[in-house]
């Protein structure tokens, strides 16, 4: 059996990544608080995939990882708007029953994990079409 990673240093990985765009070149994220000893509250970013309604825009979200993270997902949440079946249309936030990796986390799953999951759900052929709202509005 793998030792188990302390929450701190898988942070500190996943920050490094971030830091240095090792990830996916459409998704990056990062401390919002360089500050953030805890490393609990992050920006993440997408861009939304072509030949979608989400074509030519950036997405950007909130992210939260939580004392037990990474044994529990984050809590994710959509600052600009966006129009998904996943994304409670008051409040931005990431319904994670509707989200696989979510509703299915396991310990090996990232940040960005979460965030190329976001990207593809947007280009899913029931999802690409939906109508946005106005590019650069924000939730509340």
């Amino acid at each position: 059996m793998a030792a188990k990673v302390p929450r701190n240093f898988r942070l500190l990985e996943e920050l490094e990544k971030g830091e240095k765009g090792l990830g996916a070149e459409a998704c990056s994220y990062g401390l919002a608080d360089g500050d953030d000893l805890l490393m609990s509250n992050w920006n993440g970013t997408i861009l939304g995939p072509p030949h979608s309604a989400h074509e030519n825009r950036i997405y950007s979200l909130n992210i939260h990882c939580g004392d037990t993270y990474p044994d529990t997902p984050p809590t994710v949440q959509f600052v600009s708007k966006i129009n998904l079946p996943c994304v409670d249309q008051r409040t931005g936030k990431v319904d994670p029953s509707r989200l696989p990796c979510l509703s299915q986390w396991k310990r090996d799953n990232t940040m960005e994990t979460i965030l190329i999951e976001l990207r593809r759900y947007m280009a899913l052929p029931q999802h690409k079409k939906l109508p946005q709202p106005a590019e650069g509005t924000t939730f509340g």
